[in-house]
């Protein structure tokens, strides 16, 4: 992998970890049409930490809010959603790992990313605000983001739709599935960086690892404005058609 080529992959996370239509996914079909076989599930952690900055720097109020407050109802439900999550993802690590190496997967899974965001702007009726988000929703969002690590189920889309499904409002529901990332994302970073000391990294990836990490970072701050405004506006539907797009142009391209 070259720098420009991390740079490049870097832009695609900080953009898709935003809007729903699978960070993940698109690295993994972008990764295979560069040729870029380097590029694991480390890379992909990385990237997914350079949009985690982004989202501290966008929601640093609740986050400082957080730190002053640890014990306040914010971080119980932050604590009820990551749970689930990270059960779902320790007992199912080496399977979501082989599935990074499928296209034909992400293919698949974007064109379920397309039909739930479609059926959730079409029929949700979100009236909560977060104040009123009670824990058993926290937990049923948590399993949805769960299962997103699935590449081209997007983690966005997924659980803005689970919590737009359990009754949040349209300004709630992208505050709290980006908030209830920071915990997940940070804890699979140290989980990778444990194993990059350990384990045969190359010192020449390196480079282009950090910068498709910066470069995720600048992408996805102003990726993030986009997209809330999107959610707000009940316009979700319109991420389903690209998601269908390139979810048939991919499975076209591996049965092919």
């Amino acid at each position: 992998m070259t720098i420009w080529e991390g740079i490049l992959l870097g832009i695609i996370q900080g953009l898709t970890e935003f809007f729903p239509v699978s960070s993940s996914g698109h690295l993994v079909i972008f990764q295979n049409m560069l040729g870029v076989r380097e590029a694991g599930l480390l890379f992909d952690v990385l990237v997914h930490f350079g949009t985690l900055l982004a989202v501290v720097m966008v929601y640093r109020e609740d986050i400082l809010s957080i730190l002053r407050r640890p014990w306040q109802r914010l971080t119980g439900l932050i604590l009820a959603g990551a749970v689930p999550t990270a059960i779902i993802g320790l007992v199912f690590h080496d399977a979501f790992t082989k599935m990074f190496e499928s296209v034909l997967v992400t293919g698949c899974m974007l064109l379920v990313t397309g039909t739930i965001l479609w059926l959730v702007d079409r029929y949700a009726a979100a009236a909560k605000s977060l104040a009123e988000m009670s824990y058993l929703q926290a937990v049923f969002v948590g399993l949805a983001q769960g299962l997103a690590i699935i590449p081209g189920l997007s983690r966005s889309g997924t659980t803005i739709a689970a919590a737009l499904i359990t009754g949040l409002d349209r300004q709630a529901a992208p505050r709290y599935s980006f908030l209830l990332s920071l915990p997940v994302i940070l804890g699979a970073t140290v989980l990778e960086l444990k194993d990059v000391v350990i384990g045969d990294f190359s010192r020449a990836l390196l480079g282009p690892y950090l910068a498709g990490m910066l470069a995720a970072t600048v992408a996805g701050y102003g990726a993030i404005t986009l997209f809330v405004r999107f959610v707000r506006l009940g316009k979700l539907h319109y991420f389903s058609y690209y998601c269908w797009l390139v979810g048939l142009l991919v499975v076209w391209w591996q049965l092919a």
